[in-house]
């Protein structure tokens, strides 16, 4: 296969549980003559059960996770792990309700895209608590785990956040941890290597080094690759005591040729007006429509500082600061697929049939400061418990993206069935000197409490006050004159939550709870806008979000496994429409209710699993455009989803599998629509893995991974033309060793 390199060039699931050594004190009567009979003692076994946790690493969860009213997941390493999951994509398949996303048209998405019960959850990404910006595609080489809440969080985050939020919790040094490496090889001549050191420095203090490198081709797509390398050094001291400080950071490069798809002609439920195109053939799925100048680099850099002290009965008070940086420079070719997109140069000759093409360039820089100070205690009060964090946090984000074109410039068609990537004319696009630099400023306070009214019943509350400024400078390209803008927008926001736990026994609650959340214009690039009625103009007011959920969580198996259900309804209103006089209106909404179960934990000592399933009905109301067309559904929504991963451990043996299931997500969602052109709808889709590990040593593990284990043809990502997509992996594998020392 061919190739363009872009610009520069142990097993843990079977041995998880946790011994704890138990001390029996001895005690003897002074003035006994002989010893006295010692009373029996029952000694067990603390146990750590691999997949399931029971606490958040989130400080402003007051509760453990069973009696905290809200869906939240959380993803351990050591499913990421048996998995051979790299990336947070490959994280987040194992949770139901949320769908990657592709981009619009010509464009694809930078990064991570998605989104989470039918709403955009890409910038509600946060690391240790704190917000996280940047076009990239994340790395699980530093994680410890990652939390998903569900429903929406402006209490907990702030602004945004219709569905929830994404908390990235990384590796941060211990006293006693294990040394870990792997090495990993796989189809497509994929590469992966990382190491985890850590290292104790006297009692107090300890050193933690995470590195990983990667390189190697994408299954079936011709010249598409990735490569990359990160580092993420941290130094703790004070580990204890009282007093805390922890020092770390991360640094990621990568240096892709990125994907621009393929057209999806030929597919199931193509439509296309021209008769000879709706009976053509589909493309070979490794067609390259691109061009040897085609990259994507991204640079991403973090540091942070955090100390945390004990005052003492329960009391404690951290502080944490981060600066992060990240870049990205992209020349992505995007296939123009719409009415004219393809031409039937000679009907019946199919090997003269061209697809446009478009280039295009993301030159983007993201940028955020913050300080968080917080406190965590715990006081008897109106003689009830009460279980409180409060804090204060200040934080400055900026996005500056700056304006490519290539008008006037010829770029040649390719070849439908044929792509040549070494075309003559594939120029790069050049700067218009037009751009958009946003910036936020926030400071807010929070605070949350639960009440312990009795030991069967909690009551749990919390809001956040918050008062933003966003200022968005720039400058638009108007017949061939850079016209400077320059738009603002200020305003307070308060978002709440309350929920009622009832635990009818200790393992096991029944909740309620409702919670708000505010957007407002600029919220997700803080990039606002000056036309009328669109979401961004800061002359309209947040858009306000609404969740009640009810549910129950219980801890069976002797507390080795959770099972949670929960029904919702999130609603999200004052949405730019258009009444039916078709005057500018905030009436729009959004409504999503379902249903959600999951189970994570073990069935037996050696026997894993954790799942999940959603079934979603998502609604749009009152949603109409200038023009009269009304929205009735919620594109890229599907309203079933499953997930499955479960393992055994036999002697030296793991087997593990598992499978995940998508159902049709709409493109098309208007009423009454005409015929559109490309694909009205990604179809349905299931998707089956499987994992065989052996254990040579207790230092070497060997794990093989094999993904899309029949082989399936699937659509991941559609974009919004319908067009064009990318397809699911066909079947590969990864075979690693696992070494700890």
């Amino acid at each position: 296969m061919a190739r363009i390199r872009s610009r520069h060039n142990p097993h843990t699931a079977a041995t998880l549980a946790a011994l704890v050594a138990a001390t029996l004190p001895l005690a003897v009567h002074a003035q006994e003559a002989k010893p006295s009979v010692l009373p029996k003692v029952s000694v067990e076994a603390a146990e750590e059960v691999p997949f399931r946790a029971t606490e958040s690493a989130n400080t402003k969860y007051t509760q453990p996770l069973l009696d905290t009213p809200q869906t939240v997941q959380v993803i351990k390493k050591e499913v990421l792990q048996e998995q051979g999951a790299a990336s947070l994509m490959d994280a987040l398949r194992n949770t139901p309700g949320i769908t990657m996303q592709m981009g619009e048209n010509g464009n694809t998405s930078a990064g991570d895209a998605f989104t989470m019960r039918g709403f955009s959850t890409e910038s509600s990404m946060f690391i240790d608590g704190i917000r996280d910006l940047g076009a990239i595609t994340r790395d699980t080489f530093n994680l410890e785990q990652v939390e998903i809440a569900k429903g929406p969080a402006g209490a907990d985050i702030g602004r945004g956040a219709a569905s929830g939020y994404i908390n990235l919790i990384t590796k941060l040094p211990t006293r006693d941890g294990v040394n870990g490496a792997t090495l990993g090889y796989g189809t497509a001549q994929k590469k992966r290597a990382t190491v985890d050191l850590n290292q104790a420095l006297g009692e107090t203090a300890a050193i933690r080094l995470n590195a990983m490198v990667s390189d190697g081709e994408v299954d079936d797509r011709d010249f598409v690759e990735n490569q990359g390398y990160a580092i993420a050094p941290s130094f703790a001291l004070g580990l204890g005591t009282p007093t805390r400080f922890y020092l770390y950071s991360q640094h990621v490069r990568q240096d892709n040729v990125p994907d621009g798809g393929i057209p999806s002609i030929g597919m199931k439920g193509y439509y296309n007006g021209i008769a000879e195109l709706q009976a053509g053939a589909k493309v070979d799925r490794s067609n390259f429509y691109g061009s040897p100048n085609d990259y994507e680099e991204v640079d991403a850099d973090m540091v942070t500082a955090k100390i945390e002290h004990d005052l003492g009965g329960g009391t404690t008070i951290r502080n944490i600061s981060r600066y992060g940086r990240t870049t990205m420079d992209r020349v992505l070719t995007g296939l123009s697929t719409g009415a004219n997109g393809i031409t039937a140069v000679n009907p019946a000759d199919p090997t003269t049939w061209t697809v446009n093409r478009s280039r295009q360039r993301v030159d983007r820089e993201d940028e955020i400061l913050a300080n968080q100070t917080s406190l965590n205690t715990e006081f008897n009060l109106g003689g009830m418990k009460h279980t409180f964090v409060g804090g204060l946090e200040l934080m400055s984000e900026r996005q500056k993206n700056k304006s490519y074109a290539t008008t006037g410039l010829t770029i040649d068609q390719a070849n439908l069935y044929n792509p040549n990537p070494n075309d003559p004319n594939m120029p790069l696009p050049f700067a218009t000197g037009a751009y958009t630099d946003g910036k936020t400023m926030t400071t807010a306070l929070y605070a949350f409490d639960t009440i312990e009214l009795t030991p069967q019943w909690l009551l749990n509350g919390g809001l956040r006050f918050e008062h933003y400024r966003t200022e968005t400078n720039g400058a638009t390209l108007t017949g061939g004159v850079l016209v400077p803008t320059t738009l603002s927008d200020s305003d307070n926001l308060l978002s709440w939550k309350v929920g009622a736990v009832y635990k009818p026994a200790p393992n096991g609650s029944i909740y309620a709870a409702y919670a708000t959340s505010l957007t407002p214009p600029g919220s997700a690039n803080f990039a606002l806008s000056g036309t009328a009625n669109n979401a961004n103009n800061p002359a309209l007011d947040p858009q306000e979000t609404e969740n009640y959920e009810i549910g129950t969580k219980w801890d069976l198996l002797n507390e080795r496994l959770s099972l949670a259900a929960a029904l919702f309804r999130t609603e999200n209103s004052k949405q730019a429409s258009y009444d039916d006089a078709l005057q500018p209106m905030q009436i729009g909404a959004t409504r999503v209710q379902g249903v959600e179960l999951s189970l994570v934990g073990q069935i037996t000592n050696f026997w894993q699993i954790t799942a999940g399933i959603t079934k979603l009905d998502a609604k749009a109301i009152d949603q109409q455009n200038a023009t009269g067309t009304v929205t009735q559904g919620v594109r890229w929504t599907p309203d079933l989803t499953a997930t499955l991963w479960t393992s055994y451990t036999l002697g030296s043996f793991t087997l593990g599998g598992g499978a995940r299931y998508v159902s049709d997500q709409e493109r098309v969602i208007t009423a009454n629509p005409a015929p559109a052109n490309g694909l009205s709808e990604i179809p349905s889709y299931w998707v089956a893995d499987m994992m065989a590990a052996y254990k040579l040593s207790d230092q070497i593990n060997l794990r093989l991974n094999v993904y899309n284990l029949f082989d399936k043809e699937y659509i991941e990502n559609l974009n919004n033309g319908g067009g064009r997509v990318r397809l699911g992996l066909p079947r590969s594998a990864m075979l690693t060793a696992e070494f700890t020392f």
